[in-house]
């Protein structure tokens, strides 16, 4: 007769509900620490004298270099059963939060860059730990929407980091803006370790305990080789990854248009930006969760199908938002293909748990956030900004502008692999669960 577990009483502190939106809050920190540098780029570029190309470094190989590499180890860590992935979020909040003030401490481009360097590596302990939580404590059935919740972080945390830093560097600067944002983060890393518990103590994962107490746990090698060997998960790194790559792209260069283009200060650029286009993000987040799991159900090649169309529909309204002259009809026209383009996050992720083993789960999200982070965060800003200076002898303010309308264009590339992954879901997703 198999053995059973003894029940254990649940305690507020450990109920999925409040740790899914505690881990929603941190998550919210950490995107406004990692995006506060966009809206604060335009200032900091005229009080350090930085070049199009050096705010690209900034905003994002600096950041995602250190965040994509050390994400595969500590990810690797958080798998084991004996991990506390609490105290590892805690940490890693308490250090990208410290690094986060210390921006607004540099007096040089070199200083800064590695004060930006010190938050990719606290954020590289984050997401991956929290994805493997969220994946013990939800069924299968919920988990692109518990997934899309959590990654509510992502619209939120931008659209405040926006008005926040904006605000900010209108009235006090740019460097009191860091400050403002970063040390908040340390006190609520002591809250999050007062108040929860790994559920891996607690006896309140989804799995039966017993299971995740004998699971056997694997080799470097043996994780990689289940992840890489999967053609739908390379599928869905290629998708995810060019998404990002856009995503990021657009996200700094865009708010930098704003400011250019436009006329516009900081203060205001984040304020109708973040407002505009977190709300459109965050609609969209919670959208393709929803719509991953009401049509996943009976066919799970539909996961990834609203992504899909999504990117496709999005491609014209981009292109017609970046030619507008006047810059609340741009900003208007922009809406619909944030929220087009925000409906990935959710299916892509809870796709990425679905495809391994349990015991794996926390490295598949450092693959993929790996390969995103480092081709989208590190990349995409950074390109878009080479482009940009390569493009101003003949353009001149314009060369932003004209950056964006290829931006446009490129979202039939996630698209399509969005479309080729969705193709081969139906008999791999959950069959580990």
């Amino acid at each position: 007769m198999a053995a059973t577990t003894p029940a254990v009483p649940l305690r507020a502190a450990t109920a999925p509900r409040l740790v899914l939106w505690l881990l929603l809050i941190v998550y919210i920190f950490n995107f406004i620490d990692r995006q506060i540098v966009n809206i604060l780029a335009e200032p900091i570029s005229r009080d350090l004298g930085l070049s199009d190309t050096q705010i690209g470094l900034m905003t994002g190989i600096a950041f995602a270099l250190f965040y994509t590499f050390l994400g595969l180890p500590i990810a690797r860590y958080a798998d084991r059963p004996s991990t506390n992935r609490i105290g590892l979020i805690a940490v890693a909040l308490a250090v990208w939060s410290a690094m986060t003030a210390l921006c607004g401490l540099a007096q040089n481009f070199v200083q800064l860059l590695l004060a930006r360097v010190g938050v990719g590596v606290g954020e590289a302990g984050g997401t991956p730990a929290a994805h493997s939580l969220i994946s013990d404590i939800v069924p299968p059935e919920r988990r692109s929407s518990a997934l899309a919740f959590y990654a509510l972080g992502i619209p939120i945390g931008s659209l405040l980091g926006s008005m926040i830093g904006g605000l900010l560097a209108d009235s006090v600067g740019w460097r009191a803006a860091f400050l403002f944002v970063g040390l908040p983060g340390i006190l609520l890393a002591v809250l999050l370790l007062v108040l929860l518990r790994d559920p891996r103590r607690t006896g309140l994962a989804a799995r039966p305990q017993a299971a995740i107490a004998a699971q056997a746990a694997l080799s470097n090698r043996e994780a990689l080789k289940q992840i890489l060997g999967s053609r739908v998960f390379v599928l869905l790194l290629c998708a995810a990854s060019a998404a990002s790559f856009l995503s990021y792209g657009k996200a700094t260069w865009a708010i930098i248009f704003f400011q250019r283009t436009y006329g516009l200060s900081p203060g205001m650029v984040g304020f109708w930006f973040g407002i505009w286009a977190g709300l459109a993000g965050i609609l969209g987040t919670l959208a393709g969760g929803w719509l991953a799991d009401r049509f996943g159900r009976s066919d799970r090649r539909h996961v990834l199908t609203a992504p899909a169309v999504g990117m496709v529909i999005a491609v014209p309204l981009s292109y017609a938002a970046y030619m507008a002259s006047d810059w609340k009809v741009s900003l208007a026209l922009l809406m619909v293909p944030t929220f087009l383009n925000s409906l990935y996050y959710g299916p892509t992720f809870s796709s990425a748990q679905g495809l391994v083993r349990p015991e794996a789960r926390a490295m598949a999200s450092a693959t993929l956030l790996f390969c995103q982070n480092l081709i989208g965060l590190g990349l995409g800003p950074l390109f878009f900004g080479m482009l940009s200076d390569l493009f101003r002898p003949t353009a001149g303010e314009d060369s932003v502008r004209w950056v964006l309308y290829g931006a446009a264009w490129l979202g039939l590339v996630p698209a399509f692999f969005f479309w080729r992954t969705s193709l081969r879901l139906h008999a791999s997703l959950d069959r580990h669960s």
